[in-house]
């Protein structure tokens, strides 16, 4: 993440320059993305002065202008009074992190091509900032980590001469609901220290007093579980979808049998596509820390990813696809999204451009150059994919005459292929 020496600034002074405070309580170093905005908007709405440092002057510009820029239910309204207060502030200045006392990374580590993760990026930040930090800072890593990298991180620091602790406390937050679950759900936070430990109890507690104490190794893997444990329970759900499928069997009717009335089984998901920048990445990093011992994580991998190639081999078993046109409705990796990254529809596109005739793509939060309104892809479409189940889909007029593949049962009538 390279960072631009220049600032964008909340607040005017008499002469009509920018102003900001000479000391922040917390600066977010990645602050201005689906992760670090809302929880620097919530800090700041809860009294803190806090600055989100990132690299993109659009998109500060338009965060000063009280805009969130993705979706974020509730977000907005926060960040236009923490504005207003004077208590939040944007920068491209990464000599910014000098000035707080607490410096919260929402940079993670990603996975690459052959599915071993991918430490540049955070090592890279970390040289970048460690000019900027200052004896005696708290710095929080907030996204997902290779389990042992708050230690290395330390270790690194210590080694530079730099006496700032390092501790994590992972997001927990589902996109979307960041400000509702900021203050709902339990912090998790990870250090050997006692005293780093009281510190982090400290910086979370406009939000939450609910925490739970770990070692840094822990709190790392306690991430890497979580976000593991519902990517397997989609890949059952899937790969009971497709057992069913392939014997002539109705998967949703056998899962209303299963979860009616019976709490068992009440928390199996639907089938669909489990997609987006975390689980897939998280059980690949995973099965490297374990050696590429996960069996269970790289099965669950082949099921989620092989659902699209699945629905287009069905498919093809009943129709000509080379003739056909076929729409995916809904590009966004979830429900309700305007967030695309790692999102299977995409996959699932290119896919199609293969073996069909055309493909047309639409999305209600979505817009690019050659997406179509939900209504034109239904009029020109002879197979409708649902990709994903946003709810202005649900009251959609589809004629009887076009071949309906509704994976998520958005509209009730099941999905047999």
């Amino acid at each position: 993440m390279a960072i631009a020496h220049q600032s964008l600034h909340n607040g005017k002074s008499a002469n009509g320059m920018a102003t900001t405070p000479d000391h922040f309580d917390v600066v977010v170093v990645g602050g201005f993305g689906h992760v670090g905005l809302p929880l620097a908007v919530s800090l700041a709405g809860r009294g803190r002065q806090v600055c989100a440092l990132d690299v993109n002057a659009e998109v500060g510009k338009t965060i000063l202008q009280g805009k969130v820029p993705f979706k974020e239910e509730g977000c907005e309204p926060v960040l236009r009074a923490a504005l207003a207060a004077g208590t939040f502030h944007t920068s491209l200045d990464i000599a910014t992190v000098g000035r707080a006392d607490v410096v919260i990374i929402v940079i993670g580590t990603p996975v690459d091509r052959h599915l071993n993760p991918e430490f540049e990026q955070v090592w890279g930040l970390l040289t970048s900032l460690a000019p900027y930090l200052v004896d005696g800072q708290l710095l929080v890593l907030r996204s997902t980590v290779y389990p042992g990298t708050t230690e290395r991180l330390q270790r690194e620091l210590n080694t530079l001469g730099k006496k700032v602790d390092v501790a994590f406390c992972p997001e927990r937050i589902a996109e979307g609901k960041a400000m509702e679950e900021l203050v709902t759900l339990p912090q998790l936070i990870g250090s050997e220290k006692p005293e780093v430990l009281a510190r982090c109890r400290e910086l979370f507690a406009p939000l939450s007093t609910d925490v739970v104490e770990l070692s840094p190794l822990e709190a790392e893997l306690a991430k890497l579980f979580t976000n593991t444990w519902r990517y397997t329970l989609f890949a059952a759900a899937n790969q009971f979808y497709m057992l069913a499928n392939d014997h002539g069997a109705d998967f949703y009717r056998i899962h209303h049998a299963m979860t009616h009335n019976y709490p068992r089984a009440a928390a199996m998901p639907q089938a669909g596509f489990a997609a987006g920048p975390c689980l897939f990445k998280d059980a690949m990093q995973l099965a490297a820390f374990n050696n590429n011992r996960f069996y269970l994580g790289h099965a669950a991998m082949l099921v989620n990813e092989g659902l699209p190639n699945y629905l287009i081999g069905r498919l093809k078993l009943r129709y000509d696809l080379s003739t056909m046109t076929i729409g995916v409705l809904g590009m966004a990796f979830k429900a309700n999204s305007d967030d695309k990254r790692e999102s299977l529809s995409y996959k699932l596109r290119k896919i199609l451009a293969f073996e069909c005739g055309a493909v047309i793509c639409s999305d209600a939060y979505i817009a690019e150059p050659d997406f179509v309104s939900a209504e034109e892809l239904i009029q020109r479409c002879d197979v409708i994919v649902l990709g994903t189940p946003h709810a202005e889909y649900r009251n959609l007029k589809i004629p009887d005459s076009k071949i309906v593949v509704d994976i998520w049962n958005l509209w009730g009538d099941g999905c047999f292929l």
